[in-house]
């Protein structure tokens, strides 16, 4: 099992993205966090710039929704190019039919949860995705510390994993540095969302390599790791 590493654009050059993408190419995804100031208090991009972003990099796209009516909204970043579309529980209506439509056209389904929302409820969804996201900072913005208290949650979440025998990947963001990634790899997750650790770095493609280098280590020591 390796770590990835997905640098997070929200921490870019907006006025550089292709540049900015092409800077991390090293890297196994491109977080593309898109916001719409209604969910989050914030607003990004959307469908025309993850367009633009699939054609400019052949690093695949990992698109994060903090949206409303994700239900409506999310198969569409599918047919714009994103290999992975993540969608929050808290703002799905019907979770379990969208996560099949985004795999049905061709992505990778994955369901976030923010710091405040338990993963219990959502045991047996697990099936129907490919990733689980564990929010370690409230969403809508990029820049903030890491929160600690996310740590049991994300232990959780790789316990009924393991219960239900999923190859399922555990990804967090939010606070992801390399101050924070070996207890995020310890407690469970294998895929980390890295914002300014990556692109505030003198070299994003090195701190993509360093990062990553850290996660592996932890977690070939990790008690959850044994026998994968």
């Amino acid at each position: 099992m390796a770590a990835q590493i997905n640098p997070s654009i929200l921490s870019a050059d907006f006025a550089r993205l292709a540049d900015e993408a092409r800077a991390v190419e090293g890297a196994d995804w491109l977080h593309v966090d898109v916001m719409d100031n209604h969910f989050v208090p914030n607003l990004t991009l959307g469908v025309p710039v993850v367009e633009s972003l699939a054609r400019a990099t052949e690093t695949p796209l990992d698109c994060h929704l903090m949206i409303e009516d994700p239900d409506r909204w999310a198969p569409q970043y599918v047919e714009a190019g994103a290999g992975s579309v993540t969608f929050h529980v808290e703002a799905a209506a019907a979770p379990v039919r969208l996560a099949r439509e985004i795999r049905a056209k061709g992505a990778r389904a994955a369901m976030a949860l923010k710091p405040a929302t338990a993963i219990e409820p959502y045991e047996e969804l697990l099936p129907e995705l490919d990733m689980v996201l564990i929010m370690t900072v409230e969403p809508g913005f990029g820049g903030q510390s890491f929160l600690d208290l996310t740590l049991p949650k994300i232990r959780r979440t790789r316990e009924l994993i393991g219960r239900h025998g999923l190859d399922l990947w555990l990804q967090v963001d939010g606070g992801v540095s390399a101050a924070t990634i070996e207890r995020c790899a310890e407690a469970g997750a294998d895929v980390f969302v890295a914002g300014s650790a990556v692109y505030g770095a003198e070299d994003p493609a090195e701190a993509v390599r360093s990062l990553r280098d850290s996660a592996r280590k932890a977690t070939a020591s990790a008690p959850w790791a044994c026998g994968h």
